[in-house]
């Protein structure tokens, strides 16, 4: 399906905008918070198709996606009311779900940080190849080439606190133009001449400790978190008149010098002793750190914890001048694309094959999610075997001494910011953790899934030669419409499955084939059957109907029952339902048409229960 059709049927399974706090997005995931975890359809979400897996983690509820998430994103944008998370205008609603407070860390994070990700590893792969280029001496330092281009590459690091300040006061809801005038002070120029400058100064009296900040990353962090306590309170009792006047300049006069005084040096403080402490880990035995981080990174990217390491990745830049981790956790990123190219080379399964094929080239270039949930971490073995050959391939990296000059998303393409001191043994490394892996696949094997689709399609060959369609009859009795004539947009676009809009003018129900009753909603709105000869039908009486928790409904089956065609399966009152506010024009779908070659409709404007309503042809 297409970008804007997942997007609507993302929506409509997570429980509908009414169920949404909050949502953003990050490389390959939308990232909810809903207030009811319960109204989220996790399985229908997993089976449809572009939705690779859904995971629930820090109290969010991911769907993982890919590449494509950010169109899929401006879709869901553009064609609801739900509002970007990112946006400083989004309303702060409070979740159902309780957090821990590792999964409130976890989600500040990453809210933070995933915006940024995108121009940090541009900037820093950008920084990397200038530097690979300055020492090839194919550019000269002093020239006005290399001048631009450091600027281009250098800007976001050097500014760093500035893009941190907006991405954080969307994250605290606060004045994102007073957060950047903030960050600007701790970047501002007479700022950073002062720290070179041998005398004292004083705030009021108070000593000053200057800092150079550019590129730093929890001072801005803590200012802006204070800013928005001291912004609530001012505005409390500030007078609507003047307030978009007097609070930016109280928060100003309050947040900046509190920040130099007290933010600033203490974050500061945390920046070095994150570096300093990994560091030391690192000292101690370089090996077991590039095991450790090698084998289990990708653990930490299933259960959403990786975003902890991204401020010590910058922090160490930022103080150290480098970072020796992210070379290693590339080991572990190649190590999952080795794994995938192994099972696209030994398995059996056209669809499995096709999928690793796919995802090992996303792999290599940093975007891991398919791969892992997709194929390594659904076949369990080659996962094994990729944390194992990262552990390896990631202790070899880190005994060389391999280095990032600046940050990037581990991967191949992050390689001229590695080149230096360590390079060489960096390549090994990556060599090992790839080809070992695939090897380990190739030899140890894994459980190569059954054709269960081709089965499926070629078991009643004999059958479906001979009747080549199938008729589904109308399970109301009423006025008959285009499906896009529906009111609801996930029925009305084709998203959910091609098929008819019926208006009904008495509220029985009945059995529009013979099959099994696979999904009765508890509140009776809507029932799923599956025909014996394999067409999977849903009949949603009205939209929103839902709401109506089970009122005017009777539910006459369960699920699991045999139905024969005609078979009463629910009654409904019509009247009460359109008094209540709902429209009760029902969209009976084939929720597999993608299996077949159409769904043909028929030509009557009015139709009697029992009547032709749909062929499905094979």
């Amino acid at each position: 399906m297409s970008d804007k059709e997942l997007s609507k049927k993302i929506v409509t399974l997570v429980g509908g905008e009414e169920n949404v706090n909050s949502v953003f997005h990050c490389a390959t995931r939308l990232r909810f918070k809903l207030k009811d975890r319960t109204k989220a359809d996790k399985a229908a979400l997993e089976a449809t198709p572009g939705v690779i897996t859904v995971v629930e983690s820090s109290g969010q509820f991911q769907v993982v996606i890919g590449n494509n998430v950010g169109q899929v994103f401006e879709h869901m944008m553009a064609e609801t009311n739900l509002q970007d998370a990112e946006n400083p205008n989004a309303k702060k609603e409070e979740s159902s779900e309780k957090t821990n407070f590792l999964g409130k860390a976890v989600d500040i994070i990453s809210s933070i940080f995933s915006p940024l990700l995108g121009a940090l590893a541009g900037a820093g792969l950008l920084k990397g190849i200038l530097a690979l280029i300055l020492s090839l001496h194919w550019i000269n330092d002093k020239s006005g080439t290399y001048l631009i281009l450091n600027a281009a590459s250098d800007s976001v690091f050097y500014f760093l606190p500035v893009f941190l300040a907006i991405t954080s006061s969307r994250k605290f809801k606060t004045n994102a133009f007073v957060s950047v005038a903030v960050a600007g002070a701790l970047v501002y120029p007479a700022v950073i001449t002062a720290v070179d400058n041998p005398a004292k100064l004083a705030f009021l009296g108070i000593p000053i400790i200057l800092i150079k900040y550019s590129s730093s990353v929890i001072p801005i962090i803590l200012a802006v978190w204070v800013q928005s306590y001291v912004e609530r309170w001012f505005n409390s009792f500030v007078h609507q008149s003047v307030k978009n006047i007097i609070v930016p300049m109280l928060s100003l006069l309050v947040v900046v010098p509190l920040t130099f005084l007290a933010f600033g040096p203490v974050g500061n403080l945390v920046s070095q002793g994150l570096a300093s402490g990994f560091t030391w880990v690192y000292n101690l035995s370089p090996l077991i750190a590039g095991a450790v981080a090698g084998a289990f990174w990708q653990v930490f990217v299933i259960f959403g914890v990786h975003w902890g390491f991204v401020p010590i990745m910058l922090s160490n830049i930022s103080t150290l001048g480098y970072d020796t981790m992210l070379p290693m956790l590339t080991a572990a990123v190649l190590s999952q694309a080795g794994a995938t190219l192994g099972v696209f080379l030994k398995s059996r399964n056209t669809q499995m094959k096709a999928l690793a094929g796919s995802s090992t080239l996303a792999a290599v270039f940093g975007i891991t999610e398919p791969t892992i949930y997709g194929v390594t971490l659904k076949l369990k073995k080659p996962f094994i075997y990729a944390c194992i050959s990262g552990g390896i391939g990631g202790a070899i990296i880190a005994s060389g001494g391999a280095t990032a000059k600046s940050f990037s998303l581990p991967s191949l393409l992050a390689l001229p910011t590695y080149f230096g001191t360590g390079f060489l043994w960096l390549v090994i490394g990556l060599l090992v953790a790839f080809g070992l892996a695939a090897l380990l696949v190739m030899i140890l094997g894994f459980d190569d899934p059954k054709e269960e689709t081709a089965k499926t399609a070629t078991a009643p060959e004999k059958k479906e030669a001979a009747i080549e369609k199938e008729i589904i009859v109308s399970p109301l009795q009423g006025k008959v419409l285009p499906l896009d004539q529906s009111s609801d947009v996930a029925f009305a676009s084709g998203a959910m499955g091609k098929g008819i809009l019926i208006d009904p003018t008495e509220g029985v129900l009945t059995s529009p084939v013979n099959g099994t009753i696979t999904t009765v909603f508890p509140t009776g709105h809507a029932i799923g059957i599956t025909s014996n000869d394999g067409a999977e039908i849903l009949i949603h009486v009205g939209v929103n109907t839902v709401k109506l928790k089970g009122q005017f409904f009777d539910k006459r089956v369960k699920e699991g029952d045999v139905v024969k065609q005609g078979q009463l399966l629910l009654e409904f009152d019509i009247e009460q339902i359109k008094a209540a506010g709902y429209p009760t024009a029902t969209p009976v779908i084939v929720t597999n048409s993608a299996q077949y070659l159409d769904v043909l409709t028929t030509m009557e404007s009015e139709v009697k229960r029992e009547d032709y309503l749909l062929t499905v042809v094979v």
